[in-house]
């Protein structure tokens, strides 16, 4: 006898859809309608199945999205946990602003995740983060200082871990939820970041209530490929930018060189922080030529 259930895809491996519904997960492979439709199922979409009577299933179709990443590849996601490491590898703000901008274009809240916190004093990262508009947690996996906080901030979301290869995204997953043992990567010396342990985006239930997606590290984001962001829109993708922007003596002002612009001025006076407003120029001069109809 079959069965039509409904449920959430918590990994997609070389063709094959694992779908949780019904306190079961189930092995499923996906209709040619998705093939045919250019629709490609990820982690985090809510599926409906068809269950078969030997326990196989078939992905009928997917609900609508939410919103919908396309590195790391997952839908729905309530909250993106941008993690950087404070040392081992060097924390990299370019990657992390990066992130940030794809998760506020796709309305996912970002928060920011500092790992190795016992390492070394993370103040300046977070103040930067801090200042900027964004929820901070300093983390050490060794002495436990700041899971709680971040255990309860994620309870009842789904939420995606997403950093640099070897801030210990997979180490933090364990420490939050000690059931779960991710293999773990030891860090390159020679490369100064991590090996890539996690191979695909997978979702895990966390004991304490809400789901976490674990991703693959990478040390750059080509914007192009991995969110199309343009930029006369780049600007509101920055969350402190906005009540400086709206003063500009410009319309369409990118913030970039512009006498008289809010936006330089609120850096100048320390306003805006410094890091920040780099990441904003290097990212507008990556996308500066992308244009809307390519």
């Amino acid at each position: 006898m079959t069965q039509l259930l409904e449920g959430i895809i918590l990994k997609c491996v070389g063709g094959f859809y694992y779908v949780e519904a019904a306190d079961s997960v189930y092995e499923c492979r996906a209709r040619g309608i998705f093939r045919k439709s250019g629709i490609t199922p990820v982690a985090g979409d809510i599926a409906r199945i068809t269950v078969l009577p030997d326990g196989s299933g078939w992905l009928e179709e997917i609900g609508e999205r939410r919103n919908v990443l396309v590195r790391p590849p997952v839908a729905n996601l309530d909250i993106l946990a941008v993690v950087a490491s404070i040392t081992e590898p060097e924390p990299n703000t370019l990657i992390m602003d990066k992130m940030i901008a794809i998760a506020e274009k796709n309305n996912i809240e970002p928060i920011i995740v500092i790992t190795k916190s016992d390492l070394r004093d993370p103040s300046r990262l977070e103040e930067i983060y801090k200042k900027s508009g964004f929820e901070v947690f300093a983390v050490s996996n060794i002495s436990g200082q700041g899971l709680e906080p971040l255990r309860k901030r994620l309870n009842g979301k789904l939420s995606a871990f997403s950093g640099n290869s070897g801030v210990g995204k997979s180490s933090l997953l364990n420490s939050l939820d000690p059931s779960r043992e991710l293999e773990t990567g030891e860090i390159s010396k020679k490369l100064g970041r991590g090996r890539h342990t996690t191979r695909t985006a997978e979702i895990f239930r966390l004991g304490s209530g809400g789901f976490i997606v674990d991703t693959p590290g990478f040390s750059s984001i080509d914007m192009e490929r991995a969110q199309r962001i343009y930029k006369h829109e780049l600007a509101s993708y920055f969350r402190e930018f906005a009540r400086y922007s709206e003063n500009c003596r410009f319309t369409g002002c990118s913030h970039t060189k512009e006498s008289g612009c809010a936006v330089i001025n609120a850096v100048q006076n320390g306003d805006i922080m410094p890091e920040r407003y780099e990441s904003y120029n290097i990212i507008y001069n990556e996308i500066k030529d992308l244009k809307a109809w390519k």
